[in-house]
């Protein structure tokens, strides 16, 4: 009487199950790890906050009026003069704004303001997701808007 010995291993069934069953736990661990901004929305939304600045500066110099970049901290938007069309930016990113006492208008609204010889209040906005920081500053006496790794 021949006697089979049982097979060792796993099936290939087996195998495909626990690939399955990774491949979800891995999907969900990075979903929830990157609960904030990637890196890239990060930089995008430096330039944006840059370009605003650059265009309040402009339009200070052009209408020979001071001019505000106003910067809703809560909303997570800005507009050019207070009555300009706002600009969003994304919603999981950290705000923080350095300006000027007399421009700031609350705990959620202040702006950097722009003169017309180019100059400004001079002022810093934190943009931040998790560890990464990025840093747009204005210059108060050129007004040159500039970014920067933060620390």
């Amino acid at each position: 009487m021949a006697t089979r010995s049982a097979a060792r291993g796993f099936t290939l069934l087996e195998l495909l199950v626990v690939l399955v069953i990774a491949a979800a736990g891995y999907a969900l661990v990075v979903r929830f790890a990157s609960g904030g901004v990637s890196g890239a929305q990060l930089r995008s939304a430096a330039r944006t906050v840059a370009a605003g600045l650059r265009e309040a500066r402009g339009a200070a110099i052009a209408r020979q009026e001071s001019t505000a970049l106003v910067l809703d901290l809560e909303g997570r938007s800005m507009e050019v003069g207070g009555g300009g069309r706002p600009r969003e930016l994304p919603r999981r990113l950290d705000m923080k704004l350095y300006t000027a006492q007399s421009e700031i208008v609350n705990d959620r609204r202040g702006a950097i303001r722009f003169y017309p010889d180019g100059s400004s209040t001079g002022g810093r906005v934190t943009l931040a997701s998790g560890e990464r920081k990025l840093l747009v500053d204005v210059d108060w006496l050129t007004g040159r808007v500039s970014i920067k790794e933060g620390g």
